[in-house]
């Protein structure tokens, strides 16, 4: 499609351990399109850092790109130069991480660090300085050009993490990666952060894409959502359709175990029987047979492929196959 801007396509990435290789993506295939807001669901280990880490090339000395492509306006991202790709980080493609109070440099004040993202401008100093305070302000730092000559201890968590946004658009992006932005905020702020970024996405048409395991987070905030499991894409889809129409086992298991779906009180929340596989030595087969309750023999030893189901729609699980049969 035209409108497309980020393209993964069939990407599988692997650390090289002392165990054997660590297979943390395999043939991950999804695509974001100009605009969009895209969410990564998953467990802690489903691959999710491995990915963002991939787009932006900023990985560990032992992974290897074992096959695929990382498509950024038509260009293959595991192809550029190191320079193009500097060039690209900040610019292009900017990012929002998960623990605000790391984020910034403690020594520095907010100013002085949102001058310095600005070493590409050929504006004058005080040029970037009202832009510095424009962006604050944008994100609803009160008081924002006083507020340039604070240090990051000065703030709370919830202000630091708006200015980390205020930071990441400041060259305008086509892509913002947000990495769980949300997760060490509590719920008051969670809302204010997600409604925030819903009104800057609109103001500056970027795509975003948006990585969480909280789903309701995912449900409010985003318009396609793609759900991984043990680094591969277990079901995408639009988001009111994977919500209300989950096809693969390990989505339902995920939505019956968010606190916002349980109807009735209990002493034990729900959760999801048996472990992430091993990555080092996975398993024959479907990927989630050992957690699931559905499982046939075919699941043992053949792997699902991820299947369109309808348009916009695609899950991995020989239970669709079989529905389809029928």
């Amino acid at each position: 499609m035209t409108d497309t801007l980020l393209e993964i396509d069939r990407l599988s990435v692997d650390y090289e351990t002392a165990r054997g290789d660590l297979k943390a993506l395999r043939d991950i295939s999804f695509d974001i399109r100009k605009g969009e807001i895209v969410g990564i669901v998953g467990e802690s280990g489903c691959g999710k850092s491995t990915l963002i880490s991939s787009i932006l090339r900023l990985t560990a000395p032992n992974t290897r790109f074992r096959q695929g492509e990382v498509r950024f306006k038509g260009e293959d991202l595991l192809q550029l130069p190191e320079r193009k790709m500097r060039d690209l980080r900040g610019s292009d493609i900017s990012i929002v991480f998960q623990d605000p109070m790391q984020t910034h440099n403690p020594v520095l004040s907010i100013g002085q660090q949102m001058l310095d993202i600005q070493h590409r401008s050929k504006a004058s100093k005080a040029e970037k300085r009202a832009r510095a305070a424009q962006m604050l302000g944008a994100v609803g730092i009160p008081d924002p050009e006083a507020r340039l000559d604070q240090f990051p201890h000065e703030f709370s968590g919830g202000m630091r993490q708006r200015i980390a946004i205020a930071m990441a658009l400041m060259s305008e992006p086509d892509l913002l990666i947000a990495d769980e932005p949300t997760t060490a905020l509590d719920a008051t702020l969670e809302v204010q952060i997600i409604e925030r970024l819903q009104e800057l996405q609109q103001q500056f048409d970027c795509a975003i894409l948006f990585i969480s395991h909280h789903l309701g987070v995912i449900a409010e905030l985003c318009d396609r959502v793609v759900v991984m499991y043990a680094g591969a894409v277990v079901e995408s889809g639009e988001v009111r359709e994977i919500f209300h129409d989950p096809k693969h086992p390990y989505t339902r298991r995920l939505i019956d175990c968010d606190p916002g779906h349980i109807k009735e009180r209990a002493r034990v929340l729900p959760t999801i029987p048996g472990e992430v596989p091993d990555l080092a030595n996975l398993p024959g087969g479907c990927i989630f047979r050992d957690r699931c309750d559905q499982a046939m023999p075919r699941c043992a030893s053949q792997v699902p492929p991820l299947a369109k189901l309808k348009e916009g729609h695609h899950a991995a699980c020989w239970l669709n196959h079989e529905e389809a049969a029928e």
